[in-house]
């Protein structure tokens, strides 16, 4: 396996592959520039590799003082540095003999010119390529796989090649924004498939608990304590416990569950902005309500003139707005209760000359600011504050708006990525430094329901959150935090000092990381959903070629603490990647056949123990 990127992705990939799946791994980064810290992929491992390496240490001297050797590096990956992924560094890091590379660069353009250079260096090689364009990347998958499969096809070679595009942002966004709207909802929704958790609190004594589909988690047994924040799948006494079985289900008193509720098809997930400016945005409230004053005056008078005059309605009405325009003969000879409707109708004209000139001005400063930044209404309440409209905020707001939340966002950059996303979905944005006073105060973060701290820089992530809950303590937090220890610091200080507010620190790259490893085994991984500090996994897998689901009942393939299977693709023919027609409600005695198609959840270790990627774990 080769990894290539120039941030945090990659390194935590690697020791993904490394760690979980057990894979040789060479790393290529850029020549200068800041190394970021190797993400620790579980304690217990950490322990062992460091062990491994004294052992070795004798046969790594000579290897390491060897003429052109790879500099040293303490993940135990072989680490190539190059300036650009250029075909040079390709056949130094060994891509033509290579089974799959990930391209995992922040910037698009560097990865689709790096992928074309691999797929032409080697044909066959298995492709994940990480692009933020999502129209982009349907047009270079497609092309990439038509290079491979006309490659394959000219030397007669059968090819496991095959390209996908993931986004780190699309993976984590839904995550992100389900934990800032209840803190306890778990959605992964790819394209349409919609797989929905619930965090359940356990019952009250006298209470039965209401079951869900499946089972998915046990939290932990200490205040939701993130024990093992290294992302392990570990089940220690006081760490959450994945995929438990009925015994322990039972067995564990007084601990909260994550329940599937739902396992659906909705069709594609993203919505089409509405286009032009909604009517109820063109005119304030005030001067609607005064042009709905005006018109009942007009009703009014119409009326009055009709029984006054014994006059047809149409007629009455007509006459009206003549009076009401002064474009009428004075009503000289007519009875008196006429010439007093028509004064009256002379008053109104005048009272609807200055609205009708103040909607004007209004309808044309809404289509002049349409295109400018929004600012927070004056008595919104129950939003959502957004920090950061980079790659993963921008994903954010539209996930939040999709789903009609109302987002107020802070961006300190009026050239970020976002400010386009915002301007076109009308979202307000306040322009300023989040840690400077009074940013916060603008966005109405005293009224607001939750927090969301997604800038690219940790401390000013902390340093927004603390602010925030100093003007309100049971505020709704999600940070938006890289380093491990760091964030279990932060985690446990913020749940010491505010126990009754929700807290959650999220790590994009440890969310998005295991959906990329798995891509580069040629399987979609659908989604994942945080359990406190770990992830669990939804893939859709083919049961043909796995011995530990086919021919195996659905209770038989039921592995505790690594797999279970939660869905059949009924989709024939199709082909796709995602599942479009499911039966989720299997029962226990339904036998998985070769030509079956399903939906699982699964722990890191237990993805890469069923695909045959590591030996099972013995209890011995």
């Amino acid at each position: 396996m080769v990894v290539c990127g120039d941030d945090g992705l990659a390194q935590r990939l690697a020791a993904e592959l490394r760690g979980v799946y057990g894979e040789q791994v060479t790393l290529v980064v850029p020549a200068t520039g800041r190394r970021v810290r190797q993400p620790v992929v579980g304690r217990a491992r950490a322990a062992s590799a460091a062990l491994l390496d004294r052992m070795g240490a004798a046969v790594g001297r000579s290897a390491q003082n060897a003429p052109g050797a790879p500099p040293p590096d303490p993940s135990g990956d072989r680490v190539v540095q190059a300036s650009e992924p250029n075909e040079a560094a390709f056949i130094e890091a060994g891509v033509d003999r290579a089974t799959a590379l990930a391209l995992v660069y922040d910037d698009d353009e560097t990865n689709v010119r790096a992928a074309l250079t691999a797929r032409r260096l080697n044909p066959r090689l298995r492709l994940v390529l990480r692009l933020y364009n999502r129209r982009l990347g349907q047009h270079i998958e497609e092309l990439l796989d038509q290079a491979a499969a006309l490659a394959s096809g000219a030397d007669g070679r059968p090819g496991d090649a095959s390209t996908v595009v993931l986004s780190d942002a699309d993976t984590a966004a839904p995550a992100l924004a389900a934990t800032a709207l209840t803190g306890t909802s778990k959605v992964v929704q790819t394209d349409g498939l919609i797989l929905r958790a619930v965090e359940r609190q356990p019952p009250a004594p006298g209470q039965v608990a209401v079951p869900g589909l499946a089972t998915l988690a046990l939290l932990s047994a200490t205040s939701n304590d993130p024990a093992g924040a290294d992302g392990s799948e570990g089940s220690g006494d006081q760490g959450p416990q994945l995929l438990p079985d009925a015994a322990a289900v039972r067995a564990a008193t007084g601990r909260a569950t994550i329940v599937l509720e739902q396992v659906s098809y909705s069709g594609p997930s993203l919505r089409p902005g509405r286009a032009g400016v909604p009517f109820a945005s063109l005119f304030s409230r005030r001067l609607r309500w005064s042009l709905a004053g005006l018109v009942a005056c007009v009703i009014g008078l119409a009326v009055a003139l009709m029984v006054v005059a014994d006059d047809h309605p149409l007629h009455a009405t007509y006459v009206t707005l003549l009076n009401l325009f002064a474009i009428n003969e004075p009503a000289l000879n007519r009875p008196t209760s006429e010439q007093v409707l028509q004064l009256l109708s002379g008053l109104v004209g005048l009272l609807l000359l200055p609205v009708l000139l103040a909607a004007v001005l209004e309808g044309l400063g809404t289509f002049r600011s349409a295109s400018a930044l929004r600012k927070p209404p004056r008595g919104l309440s129950g939003h959502v504050v957004l920090l950061g409209l980079g790659k993963i905020g921008t994903r954010v707001l539209t996930r939040l708006r999709e789903l009609d939340i109302p987002v107020v966002c802070v961006e300190a950059d009026p050239d970020a990525r976002g400010m386009p996303t915002a301007r076109r979905l009308r979202v307000p944005v306040v322009l300023g430094d989040v840690t400077q006073e009074g940013v916060l105060e603008a966005a109405k973060i005293h009224r607001a329901s939750a927090l969301l701290a997604l800038t690219s820089a940790d401390p000013t992530n902390l340093e927004a959150v603390l602010y925030a809950r100093s003007l309100r303590s049971e505020l709704r937090v999600v940070l938006r935090l890289y380093d491990d220890d760091f964030a279990t610091a932060v985690y446990r200080t913020l749940r010491a000092a505010h126990p009754h507010a929700l807290t959650r620190s999220r790590s994009v790259s440890h969310l998005a990381a295991p959906a990329f490893a798995g891509a580069m085994f040629g399987r979609q991984i659908l989604g994942a959903i945080p359990v406190e500090r770990r992830v669990l996994l939804f893939a859709a897998l083919e049961v043909a070629g796995q011995p530990r689901l086919e021919g195996r009942t659905v209770a038989e393939a039921f592995r505790a603490g690594a797999w279970r299977v939660l869905a059949l693709d009924t989709s024939v023919g199709e082909g796709g990647a995602v599942p479009s027609g499911l039966i989720w409600d299997l029962p226990d005695t339904y036998v998985l056949k070769a030509g079956d198609r399903v939906v699982l959840a699964a722990t890191r270790r237990g993805l890469a123990e069923l695909l045959g990627r590591r030996r099972p774990r013995t209890s011995g």
